[in-house]
């Protein structure tokens, strides 16, 4: 009897692992939407949508893209953490939406730990410091005395309060002591047609979505944000353009909501990777400037609390808030 006993609690146990792992092995039965929060037209759904095309066809089923811009992508995240936790929603957000935005915003309505499951840190890349050729500024230094000059009359976009572009921009502010006024867009997208119709003067950019206006002269590039230049282009790192010590970036990372099972979660995580691996995917990828990281859940885990401290330093440093 004792024995019977035993082997019905073991059975019961083990079930619910092997309702996930029956579960894993039918995944995906339906179409995967994929929430961006951020309009259509910025670096991040150019890298999604490169990504999730090859998904696609990998796991043999439809991949939407959820555009849900606003709020600092605060609206697409919280989209996301309410969704069901069964693998069909997923969410591409960035270092705003998951190590910024809860240092910044006074309250936002999701916690980047608590309400999801981190699948992949997909790629890490900088940004480019950009301005409307009407600006006369044809160096960062140009840049700088012009804004010492004119306190508060240069305008920089950003894609959003507590956007990575805006905390660049702000940490540019910081270390040169100079004043350009933030005008926030709901993405990177809308940000780019306001500066190159000459509406906003400065923006820190994605090099994949500048890069060919660069190119036609519709707008200059200054500088790159990051520590290390962009490999074949002869653009200065913004510390090497006159700002010594500074640095700044982006990263790109995949999520499901909370309580999703892990089966699912190492599903989609090598799936996502084999994905961005494809040769389509990562011309998108070198072409943005983009380094591939491809990370396990746990290590994307680890690099999101080791964030999160180091974005809340840097706010609290720079008295920034956003209501």
């Amino acid at each position: 009897m004792k024995t019977t006993y035993v082997l019905i609690c073991a059975a019961l146990a083990l079930a619910p692992a092997m309702a996930q792992a029956q579960s894993a092995a039918n995944f995906p039965s339906k179409p995967i939407r994929l929430i961006v929060p951020y309009p259509p037209g910025g670096g991040s759904d150019r890298i999604s949508r490169a990504v999730t095309r090859q998904l696609a066809e990998n796991l043999k089923q439809q991949v939407v893209v959820d555009n849900r811009g606003g709020a600092g992508g605060s609206i697409g995240m919280e989209i996301a953490a309410k969704a069901p936790p069964d693998g069909h929603t997923i969410v591409f957000a960035l270092t705003a939406q998951l190590a910024v935005n809860p240092a910044l915003f006074k309250k936002i309505p999701y916690d980047p730990i608590r309400d999801f499951e981190p699948i992949t840190l997909l790629a890490t890349g900088p940004y480019v410091l950009v301005v409307h050729p009407s600006l006369p500024a044809k160096t960062l230094k140009e840049l700088i005395a012009l804004a010492r000059a004119r306190p508060g009359q240069i305008t920089y976009a950003s894609s959003g309060n507590g956007s990575g572009g805006h905390l660049a921009s702000e940490l540019l502010n910081s270390m040169t002591k100079v004043k350009m006024l933030h005008v926030p867009y709901k993405g990177g997208g809308p940000a780019l047609v306001d500066l190159l119709a000459g509406n906003v003067q400065v923006l820190f950019s994605t090099w994949s979505s500048s890069k060919p206006h660069i190119e036609s002269g519709r707008i200059r590039v200054l500088a790159v944000s990051t520590d290390k230049r962009l490999s074949g282009v002869d653009v200065p790192t913004v510390a090497e353009a006159g700002v010594p010590g500074y640095e700044a970036g982006v990263w790109y990372a995949f999520l499901a909501p909370a309580g999703t099972p892990k089966p699912i979660v190492s599903k989609l995580n090598a799936e996502i990777i084999k994905a961005a691996n494809h040769p389509d995917a990562k011309q998108v990828l070198t072409t943005g400037a983009i380094e591939f990281v491809g990370s396990t859940p746990e290590a994307l885990a680890k690099f999101m609390k080791s964030e999160l401290v180091k974005w809340a330093k840097v706010v609290g440093e720079s008295g920034l808030k956003v209501d």
